[in-house]
């Protein structure tokens, strides 16, 4: 099965390199349509700018939004952006612990990677049930982060599978080997 990867298209929190999680902002206009691999059914994020971006890349494919594909919940920090958090207690001892400490009133890293874990296992298997060979799914960069750096083949750390808005990675997964627990996926490009 070939599964297609997409960090939604960019918001304006973004641009402005807010921590955009819970907020559900719309996407900023596109200049012009990425062509992106063919898909026979869209996984996507409830967010709105994921259903908008699936939407633009594929408007004549089904989507189906599964709530696990959700960004992380960054707590106090939502909204806000480094230069409005410099000087917190609480975003220094985040930034010193590498990302790792919970968000103050939000997610752990922690448990947000095994939230899009188990929602990914349960897309794949649901797919092969179907019989479906392309897939996209639509989602934000916190959530594909924590997807690759979980299953994809070459193993790369979490912060390391950071992608751009409208941008993200073709990949593929042997159906034999899922199915006997080699939950593996094999990345084949960047796009």
């Amino acid at each position: 099965m070939e599964l297609t990867l997409i960090r939604h298209f960019a918001t304006a929190g973004n641009l402005e390199k807010r921590y955009i999680g819970t907020t559900d902002e719309p996407i900023l206009p596109v200049a012009e349509k990425k062509q992106m691999p063919r898909a026979e059914i869209v996984l996507t994020s409830p967010m709105i700018r994921c259903r908008q971006t699936a939407e633009f890349l594929y408007p004549e494919v089904e989507q189906i939004v599964w709530d696990g594909f959700r960004e992380c919940d960054f707590g106090a920090f939502e909204g806000k952006n480094y230069l409005e958090l410099t000087g917190d207690p609480s975003y220094q001892a985040w930034i010193d612990s590498g990302g790792e400490l919970p968000f103050p009133g939000g997610e752990s890293k922690a448990s947000f990677c095994e939230r899009t874990r188990t929602t990914f296992e349960r897309a794949v298997d649901r797919l092969m049930e179907q019989k479906i060979e392309r897939a996209a799914i639509v989602a934000h960069g916190g959530t594909l982060m924590g997807v690759l750096s979980a299953y994809a083949v070459p193993k790369l750390g979490y912060y390391e599978w950071s992608c751009g808005n409208g941008c993200g990675y073709q990949v593929r997964i042997f159906e034999d080997r899922w199915k006997t627990g080699e939950k593996q996926c094999k990345v084949e490009r960047k796009l």
